[in-house]
């Protein structure tokens, strides 16, 4: 069963990368918080990203609003196939009368 990783507040995550910033390395930072190097490593990474010094991904606003898009595309093509099903539905029934 693979692990989950527990959910850490965004100040933490603001807090560790200033530390990075600081000068704090990966390492030293993993073991004082208790977290992984390659966490603190990603958290860096976004918040480069999030501040337009990196342009390899996307920012966070730009992530929420793909989820947002993503959730609403979803929706629409239920509605689109429900709206298929029922033309095709009424097309029987008026054809049978």
């Amino acid at each position: 069963m693979p692990r989950t990783r527990p959910a850490y507040p965004p100040e933490f995550r603001r807090e560790a990368v200033e530390l990075l910033r600081a000068g704090r390395t990966p390492r030293e930072l993993s073991e004082s918080l208790g977290v992984s190097e390659q966490t603190l490593r990603n958290w860096r990474r976004q918040e480069q990203i999030d501040r337009r010094e990196r342009d390899d991904g996307l920012t966070t606003d730009e992530r929420a609003e793909l989820v947002k898009l993503r959730r609403e595309n979803q929706r629409l093509r239920q509605e689109r196939d429900l709206l298929k099903r029922a033309a095709a539905f009424f097309a029987t029934e008026s054809g049978t009368r």
